[in-house]
C-alpha cells in the first residue's frame, strides 16, 4: 500500500505564494508521474501541472508563469509552488501519483492523497 500525504494549503490574500508538498511512502519500488490537481466547488476536478520522473513538466493554461511543480525523487515528494495566487485559485489541491510496486513481478496504479485546502482571500 502506498499514502500521499499534503501539506502547505492554508488561506492567503491574492497576489501571495503558497508552497504545497506531497511526501509519498509505503511499497514504493519507483514512481512515474507525479502532479498536482484541483477542485473548486461545484466544479469538476482538473490538472494543475504534472512532472515525469526525468523532470518534464506541464502546467495548465491558468496557471503557466505563476505555479511551480518540482520533485525530490530521493525523498519521493512533490511540492507546487504558487506564486501571485488569484481568488479563483481557491480549491482543495490533491495529490497524484503513479507508484510502482512489487517485488519478482511489478506493477503500477494510481494514488492520490486527501487534498488539502488552498483559499485566495483578502
Amino acid at each position: 500500500q502506498v499514502q500521499l500525504v499534503e501539506s502547505g494549503g492554508g488561506l492567503v490574500q491574492p497576489g501571495g505564494s503558497l508552497r504545497l508538498s506531497c511526501a509519498a511512502s509505503g511499497s514504493i519500488f519507483s514512481i512515474n508521474a507525479m502532479g498536482w490537481y484541483r477542485q473548486a466547488p461545484g466544479k469538476e476536478r482538473e490538472l494543475v501541472a504534472d512532472i515525469t520522473s526525468g523532470g518534464n513538466t506541464n502546467y495548465a493554461d491558468s496557471v503557466k508563469g505563476r505555479f511551480t511543480i518540482s520533485r525530490d525523487n530521493a525523498k519521493n515528494t512533490v511540492y507546487l509552488q504558487m506564486n501571485s495566487l488569484k481568488p479563483e485559485d481557491t480549491a482543495v489541491y490533491y495529490c497524484n501519483a503513479n507508484v510502482v510496486s512489487g517485488t519478482r513481478i511489478y506493477y503500477a496504479m494510481d494514488y492520490w492523497g486527501k487534498g488539502t485546502l488552498v483559499t485566495v482571500s483578502s
